[in-house]
């Protein structure tokens, strides 16, 4: 059993796995924010410019409610078009989003990339050969005012 909370943990640890879960908490919060956009900007605009068109309310009705009084024995069966196309103005949104920041994120990197081509080289030092050569001669020099 502790075997398996060892390797449990060294996977739970890694790097990639924690990025991963803070992406998504974060997209969690992003998909919240991206669906109020659309439900509490663009849609009443778009119903705006409809003339009145609530499109959460549009669907297509394959059945109507069986009541008896005031309550409901069988519920309406419908196709709910409207939401559907709240959704795929959602999911727009977010993938227009998410190619925005990663191509930012691109850019950045190329940026980075560009800078490390460009920083000049260090200065090449003198080889091992060079080197030998220089004591050599300074060691005939001094033996030569010996």
């Amino acid at each position: 059993m502790s075997k398996f909370l060892t390797e449990f943990k060294e996977f739970a640890m890694k790097g990639n796995v924690v990025d991963m879960a803070v992406g998504v908490i974060i997209g969690g919060a992003f998909g919240k924010i991206v669906s109020s956009l659309v439900n509490d900007v663009i849609m009443p605009l778009v119903t705006l410019i409809t003339g009145g068109v609530n499109f959460t309310d549009k669907k297509i009705l394959l059945r109507d409610a069986v009541m008896n009084g005031e309550e409901v024995v069988n519920p309406e069966v419908a196709l709910t078009w409207g939401v559907f196309v709240q959704s795929v103005v959602d999911f727009l949104i977010i993938a227009f989003c998410i190619f925005v920041a990663i191509r930012f994120m691109n850019k950045l990197r190329k940026a980075d990339v560009k800078a490390e081509e460009e920083a000049p080289a260090a200065p090449a030092g003198p080889t091992q050969e060079e080197l030998l050569t220089e004591i050599r001669d300074l060691l005939k020099a001094q033996q030569e005012k010996k």
